[in-house]
C-alpha cells in the first residue's frame, strides 16, 4: 500500500538524523508528556469512578432504592400494600419497617442511635443486611416478650461507643412516652444484642440498629402499622421511573423518592469532583502539547531548505502544512495509545500497587480505618477513556496547526538564498 507522500515525508522527518538527535529528544520528550498526561488521567477517573460506586453501593446496601411513605400517617395493611408494589414493572421486592430516634444505654456507655424495626424474613430481600453482619444472624432477632429480652443488631462502630458485646444487654429509651401528671414518662426497655454489623460507612456503622418489626410496634405502641417501606428494582437507574409508577398505582396519599433524590447533593458532589479534576489533569495534556509545538516549530527552523525545495517541486501549501500536521498527530497518536494501555495497566492492578508502595515505603495509600475500603477502588468506564482519547488527540491537532501554517508560509526564494 502507497502511503500518501505527505505521510511518508512526516515518518522520515520524525527519524532524525545524528546531527539533529537533539530535535529527537525533544520528539520523545512530547510522546512521553502526552503518554504521562493520559495515563494519570485515565488512573484518577478510574478511582473516582470507584469511589462513586463504592459510596452508592454501601449507600444502596443500607438503605433503599425507593422508599414509600404515606402523607399524614403510618401505613396500615402493608403487605396488603407490598403486594400491590411487588406487581408493578422493574420492582424486585418490597419490605416494610418502622424507625424513630432512641437512646441507648448499657455500663459501658450512652449513645443516640436510629432504631429500625424490619422484617427478619423479607428485609434480605431489599438490603444487604444479612451479609454485613459479622456476629450473630438477622433470623436471632427475636420478637417482643415479657419473659425474655428481644434481640437488638448494632451498628459495629455503634456497639463500639457502647462497650456492648454479643449477648450483652442494652437498655433501649424512647422520647414518645406516656403523658402523665408529672409531664412525658419515656419509654425504656432492655434488649439483647444478637448481631452486629459493618456496612462500612462510618455514619451508619455509629448510628444504625435493627429490632423486629413486631419488637418495634409493641415497644413504641403504635399498633399493627409501618412507618414506610424498602423497595427494591432491578434496574437503579429507572428508580424514578418506577417510583412515579408506584405513586400511580398507590395514589395518593402515598408518595415515593427514589436513591437519586434522597442522596442527590453526594452524588452532585461526586460527579463535580470528578469532572473538576478531568479538567485540571487535562492540563497535563496541555502542557504536552506545548511540547508538540516547540518540536515542530525547531523542525520547521531546521527543514526551511527541505520545505523550500518542496514548494519548489511544485508542492501546495496545503501539502506542506499537512505534512507537519502529521507530525504532530503521530506524537500524539503514539503518546495517547501508550498512556491509555499504561493506564489501564495500572488501573487494573491499582490495588497491587497500592500494597508494594506500603510493603516498601511503609505508607498505607488507603488506610482502612479511615475510609472503611479494604482495597483501592478502580472502575474504568468506556465512555471516559473515549472522550479521554477524543480530547488528547483534539488538543495535539490544534497543537500542530501553528507551526505547520508557519511552514506552509515559507517563501522558497527567501529559504533558498543563502544556499
Amino acid at each position: 500500500m502507497k502511503l500518501p507522500y505527505e505521510l511518508f515525508v512526516s515518518l522520515r522527518y520524525l527519524k532524525a538524523k545524528r546531527k539533529q538527535a537533539f530535535i529527537s529528544v525533544i520528539t520523545l520528550i512530547s510522546i512521553l508528556g502526552v503518554t504521562l498526561g493520559v495515563m494519570a488521567l485515565i488512573v484518577v477517573l478510574a478511582v473516582m469512578n470507584g469511589f462513586q460506586y463504592e459510596v452508592r453501593e454501601k449507600i444502596l446496601g443500607t438503605h433503599t432504592h425507593i422508599l414509600v411513605m404515606r402523607y399524614g400517617g403510618s401505613i396500615e395493611d402493608y403487605y396488603g400494600i407490598v403486594k400491590r408494589i411487588e406487581g408493578v414493572s422493574g420492582v424486585v421486592a418490597a419490605a416494610p419497617f418502622v424507625f424513630t430516634q432512641v437512646m441507648l444505654s448499657t455500663r459501658g456507655g450512652v449513645a443516640g442511635a436510629l432504631l429500625r424495626g424490619i422484617d427478619p424474613v423479607s428485609e434480605g430481600k431489599v438490603s444487604t443486611l444479612p451479609e454485613t453482619i459479622k456476629e450473630g444472624s438477622v433470623s436471632d432477632l427475636t420478637d417482643y416478650d415479657d419473659d425474655t429480652l428481644p434481640g437488638i443488631i448494632l451498628g459495629k462502630e455503634l456497639a463500639r461507643t457502647l462497650g456492648a458485646f454479643l449477648n450483652d444487654p442494652v437498655t433501649v429509651v424512647s422520647p414518645l412516652g406516656e403523658v402523665t401528671p408529672l409531664g412525658t414518662t419515656p419509654r425504656v426497655k432492655r434488649f439483647k444484642v444478637t448481631g452486629i454489623f459493618e456496612a462500612g460507612m462510618f455514619d451508619y456503622d455509629s448510628t444504625l440498629a435493627y429490632i423486629s418489626l413486631r419488637s418495634a410496634q409493641r415497644f413504641l405502641r403504635i399498633g399493627d402499622v409501618a412507618t414506610a417501606l424498602h423497595v427494591k428494582v432491578k434496574d437503579i437507574y429507572k428508580a424514578r421511573s418506577i417510583a412515579r409508577n408506584i405513586e400511580g398505582e398507590l395514589g395518593f396519599p402515598y408518595r415515593a423518592n427514589d436513591w437519586m433524590a434522597m442522596n442527590k447533593n453526594l452524588f452532585s458532589a461526586l460527579r463535580l469532583e470528578k469532572r473538576l479534576m478531568f479538567i485540571l489533569l487535562s492540563l497535563i495534556v496541555g502542557v504536552a502539547a506545548f511540547n508538540i509545538i516547540c518540536t515542530l516549530i525547531m523542525m520547521v527552523m531546521e527543514k526551511n531548505r527541505d520545505i523550500a525545495i518542496l514548494k519548489s517541486m511544485g508542492a501546495k501549501r496545503s501539502s506542506v502544512m499537512k505534512i507537519f500536521v502529521f507530525e504532530g498527530l503521530i506524537i500524539g497518536v503514539v503518546g495517547t495509545f501508550l498512556g491509555v494501555v499504561c493506564g489501564l495497566l495500572i488501573a487494573a492492578n491499582i490495588d497491587a500497587i497500592a500494597d508494594v508502595v506500603e510493603r516498601l515505603f511503609g505508607f498505607k495509600v488507603f488506610p482502612k480505618d479511615v475510609y472503611y475500603i479494604s482495597q483501592v477502588p478502580s472502575r474504568v468506564d468506556g465512555l471516559d477513556v473515549l472522550v479521554l482519547v477524543c480530547v488528547a488527540l483534539g488538543i495535539s491537532l490544534i497543537a500542530t496547526l501553528y507551526p505547520a501554517w508557519k511552514a506552509s508560509s515559507l517563501d522558497p526564494a527567501e529559504a533558498l538564498r543563502y544556499e
